[in-house]
């Protein structure tokens, strides 16, 4: 095909046009690496990572009906940008398998051998796992699986401790019920009223649709089984490496007061703070707090290591 000098110049305009959006694009946009990780049960999981590939390791698991987009204030944290960061989409949830049936869901040890797959895939070493609600029942049956001997510590953030516990979990009976509905328009409102009560300052507009878009994602099958998953806590009770429990105190969908009490219960050791304008979702509602905070915690975490 000839080219003709107006279809050059269209063209060579194209091409300026690419790389000033390449340049401009954020550091967490253009230089997130994407890969997957199969599950021993053949589940494929969708990971991520960005930052220094060579820095300390964080790994972040996400919540329900949530994906790794969840942490995109912390891939673009000027305080986090010396560290590995890696991410995965939890089974039945965004670019992750949805296998079907409840026993893929309700089995604590699938979710533990998740992590660890991703873990062991993605070389990381000792990282220090962050979980957020549904992410620290999942770190709770890995420590439960495999010990701590393999990561760095854990931050429990608002994190599920016991999922069958009515004093560590507010009462939503009617939204519950509604986000297993065989009705579609009724299921896709019980979510934007659940991921409305994740946050105490709620994010954007543009922010909270895309938050709708990753739950709208998630499989029927995990919804309806995940609220009757196993957590295993004799991990977390003997746990020797560090863990932080953060929770915001305004929190409407975990009691941050008697969770916190609980996992003290099971293991002193275990560090807390609490963010007092935060809800459910602080690493959200107050990102540079967050990050430095966490900085902080990955960097005792690495003298403990060099200590030992």
């Amino acid at each position: 095909m000839k080219l003709t000098h107006s279809s050059l110049r269209v063209h060579a305009w194209a091409l300026l046009l690419a790389a000033i959006l390449f340049a401009t694009a954020s550091p967490a946009q253009a230089a997130t690496r994407h890969s997957t990780v199969t599950a021993p049960d053949g589940v494929t999981l969708a990971v991520q990572e960005s930052g220094n590939p060579d820095g300390p390791a964080i790994l972040f698991i996400h919540g329900l009906l949530g994906r790794h987009l969840n942490w995109e204030a912390q891939r673009a944290s000027p305080a986090l940008q010396g560290y590995r960061l890696i991410s995965y989409d939890l089974r039945g949830h965004g670019l992750s398998g949805k296998p079907g049936g409840p026993a893929a869901y309700r089995e604590g040890r699938r979710w533990a051998d998740d992590l660890a797959a991703v873990i062991a895939a993605t070389k990381a070493h000792k990282p220090v796992l962050v979980g957020w609600s549904l992410g620290a029942a999942v770190i709770s049956n890995y420590l439960a699986a495999y010990g701590d001997a393999a990561i760095g510590g854990a931050v429990y953030v608002n994190g599920v401790v016991e999922l069958t516990d009515a004093r560590q979990i507010v009462a939503h009976p009617e939204l519950y019920r509604d986000l297993n509905a065989p009705d579609l328009g009724t299921r896709l409102d019980a979510q934007r009223a659940f991921l409305a009560l994740c946050f105490y300052a709620r994010p954007g507009q543009a922010s909270f649709e895309r938050l709708l878009g990753a739950a709208a994602m998630a499989s029927w099958d995990m919804q309806a089984a995940v609220h009757s998953m196993e957590v295993s806590l004799r991990g977390l009770a003997v746990a020797r490496a560090p863990i932080l429990l953060l929770y915001g105190a305004r929190d409407a969908l975990v009691h941050a007061a008697p969770t916190m009490a609980r996992a003290r219960q099971l293991n002193a050791r275990i560090q807390q703070e609490i963010y007092a304008e935060s809800g459910h979702a602080p690493f959200a509602e107050e990102p540079e707090r967050f990050a430095r905070d966490l900085a902080r915690f990955v960097q005792g975490a690495l003298g403990r290591q060099a200590g030992t």
